[in-house]
């Protein structure tokens, strides 16, 4: 259908992670795009909170409740929502819930208010091969999102999902906003104190185990104090998350990094701080199923090195990866990025190709082809 489209993002989601983020970014573009697009979130929660700052058509609903009678009213309200809304799509993004809209999908089969129904697996949990998830994902869900190809052959080949019911869709970055900054990387170098000699390597991320903080800092302290890279400066654009900003700076202190490591804390000028980095890191030890953090670093013109994990692989040539929680790789990713004009020029050649193949229109338009063809 080439008409306007009426959907439902369930984004049930208590933090704002990744995979609020995919859906209510998903969501922003639909809405602009002229799709009458509702979001489902959980009261109370930083994803409803960043659904209302976005402008989202937020609808509250307590699709997370293990009580049965809370769960039937819930069910009661979803009835009510599809009667009146009529969806044409139903795109569940998280798992709790997703039953609930199978079962209401299968009950209204055939009636006005009928509608179609998408399950997007954006998490690091790979799905049980039980009965259960064989028969949503395969026969109730008309159609499967994987936002990287290991989730995607986790469907295919261990639940035994249709391949044509399985798509991989990596998300999208907004390529307006996220662009290499000249007068932003001048300004925020200035404000670190970094001079044309240096080079600054940055992982951007929330303070958090897995996202590898502590592994960077010890590859950094590694290269400046046992190899003699003077020249090398870190930039952590992060702040209290999981792990608490005093147990990171704690980690620069024990590495003897504190003249040359520096943690940014919560910033609006996130494209300047990018575009004053010479190369990214993304450390993950797991997870990374949708990388918002590499899109962003790869869009702003950054060459970037990661670890293997999750959606990386999509995203990089070999060459630009190394086995996660692995320092000593780590350090040599780092040290050819400093060390080796023709490595840098080499990623970035490499990597810009794909990350313009994955801006905000091509989200949306791969979705909208999804969409359009389970009408």
């Amino acid at each position: 259908m080439n008409a306007p489209m009426r959907t439902l993002q369930i984004i049930n989601v208590r933090w704002f992670n990744a995979t609020a983020w995919y859906g209510l970014y998903l969501a922003t573009l639909l809405r602009n795009a002229g799709h009458d697009t509702r979001v489902l979130v959980l009261e109370g929660t930083a994803s409803a909170a960043k659904a209302r700052e976005w402008g989202a058509d937020v609808v509250p609903m307590d699709l997370n409740a293990a009580n049965p009678l809370r769960l039937a009213r819930t069910y009661a309200a979803m009835h009510r929502l599809v009667r009146e809304f009529r969806p044409h799509v139903v795109n569940c993004h998280r798992g709790e819930g997703f039953l609930l809209w199978g079962i209401l999908k299968r009950q209204m089969a055939g009636e006005a208010g009928g509608f179609r129904l998408v399950r997007t697996r954006g998490d690091q949990r790979l799905p049980k091969n039980n009965a259960a998830n064989r028969w949503l994902h395969g026969s109730v869900a008309d159609a499967v999102v994987a936002t990287n190809s290991v989730m995607a052959r986790h469907f295919t080949d261990v639940l035994g999902v249709s391949p044509e019911r399985v798509h991989t869709i990596l998300g999208g970055v907004d390529a307006r906003r996220f662009r290499f900054d000249e007068a932003g990387r001048t300004r925020v170098r200035a404000e670190f104190g970094y001079d044309d000699g240096h080079f600054v390597v940055g992982l951007l991320g929330r303070f958090d185990e897995v996202k590898g903080q502590r592994e960077t800092i010890e590859a950094v302290a590694e290269l400046y104090h046992g190899q003699g890279l003077r020249h090398l400066r870190l930039l952590l654009l992060g702040f209290d998350s999981a792990t608490p900003q005093a147990e990171v700076e704690g980690w620069i202190r024990r590495y003897k990094l504190q003249d040359i490591a520096a943690i940014s804390g919560r910033r609006d000028d996130v494209v300047a701080c990018l575009s004053a980095l010479d190369a990214g890191v993304v450390a993950s030890k797991w997870s990374e199923t949708i990388a918002r953090a590499a899109l962003e670093i790869m869009s702003c013109h950054r060459p970037l090195v990661s670890t293997s994990v999750g959606v990386m692989p999509d995203l990089l040539d070999g060459e630009a990866l190394f086995p996660p929680a692995d320092v000593p790789a780590l350090a040599e990713a780092v040290r050819r990025l400093a060390t080796e004009p023709e490595y840098r020029t080499t990623l970035l050649a490499g990597q810009q190709p794909r990350i313009r193949s994955l801006s905000g229109d091509d989200f949306l338009g791969r979705t909208l082809a999804l969409y359009n063809s389970i009408l």
